[in-house]
């Protein structure tokens, strides 16, 4: 109704708005009428052989023409994202291992396409969806769980295995591994729950096998500085600990522990929007292109 008023108030006759909205003389008629319903005045009357706008109309014309504009702008599709011009902060919620070993290539893709993007990484203590949902966090990694929303979108990154990792010199860095031989050494068992149990234990029952768990700690990154000054074992994933195992001797699990397939989480909120779309591909490209 904005955008016939605005015509008809701009044209000061019915039928050359209808030309200009390309409508039929009687259907610009009609809108008419129902303008003049809703605005409560004339808008415009006969003086001769044509038509003059009230002095309502004349109120309203300038008004109007702004309001039609302003809608325009908004209702037209985004313009082409221009990346040198892109300043814009984006909040990464990622456990620890992410952001070591895919952190500082990711920042450096990031300066070269966009200058002006800010990547600001935080901690991600569970897989609660609540902070993608209210618009705090604006992607997320990690294994996609029971908790995520249903509406959260995700894409797979890489998929994962567990490792063992030791200090260099450690007895377990010369000979063949075992089950037995992993079994028997003091282990740093990683739960952001305080659990001492997991995956790995549970293929080590078939082999009539426990690990003897000597502490409990939040992420890799504690359990790899542990190993690191001592004869702990640390068993963590491969592809986002490769920067954080520098200098330490990894092995292949002797076990068949299962493998996890890391992904990319976002709200549907943000699936158009330009800038969002390209980190997320920016993160992809990282990802493959950090073994």
């Amino acid at each position: 109704m904005l955008v016939t008023l605005d015509a008809v108030l701009a044209e000061g006759s019915v039928a050359r708005a209808a030309q200009r909205l390309r409508l039929s003389p009687s259907a610009m008629s009609r809108a008419l009428a129902r303008l003049r319903e809703t605005t409560g005045d004339p808008l415009l009357v006969r003086a001769g052989r044509g038509l003059v706008p009230t002095p309502r109309a004349l109120e309203l014309r300038e008004r109007v023409g702004q309001l039609v504009q302003d809608a325009i702008v908004v209702l037209r599709p985004a313009e082409k994202l221009n990346l040198k011009q892109l300043v814009r902060t984006f909040t990464l919620r990622a456990r620890d291992g992410f952001v070591e070993n895919f952190g500082s290539d990711l920042i450096v893709r990031a300066g070269e396409q966009a200058p002006g993007v800010r990547l600001c990484f935080v901690h991600k203590p569970n897989k609660e969806s609540s902070f993608l949902r209210d618009g705090t966090v604006d992607l997320e990694t990690g294994v996609v769980g029971k908790t995520t929303g249903p509406e959260v979108r995700t894409r797979a990154l890489f998929t994962d295995r567990f490792i063992g990792v030791v200090r260099m010199g450690h007895a377990l860095g010369q000979g063949e591994m075992t089950p037995s031989r992993y079994a028997a050494g003091r282990h740093i068992c990683v739960s952001r729950r305080g659990l001492d149990k997991g995956p790995i234990d549970e293929a080590l029952k078939p082999f009539g096998l426990e690990r003897e768990i000597a502490t409990i700690v939040a992420g890799f990154s504690t359990a790899l500085a542990l190993a690191r000054t001592s004869d702990l074992i640390a068993s963590v994933p491969e592809r986002q600990t490769g920067n954080l195992r520098a200098g330490m001797h990894s092995f292949a699990l002797p076990v068949p522990a299962p493998e996890i397939t890391i992904s990319l989480l976002w709200h549907p909120r943000q699936d158009a929007d330009p800038a969002h779309r390209w980190l997320r591909g920016l993160i992809v490209d990282t990802c493959a292109a950090t073994r």
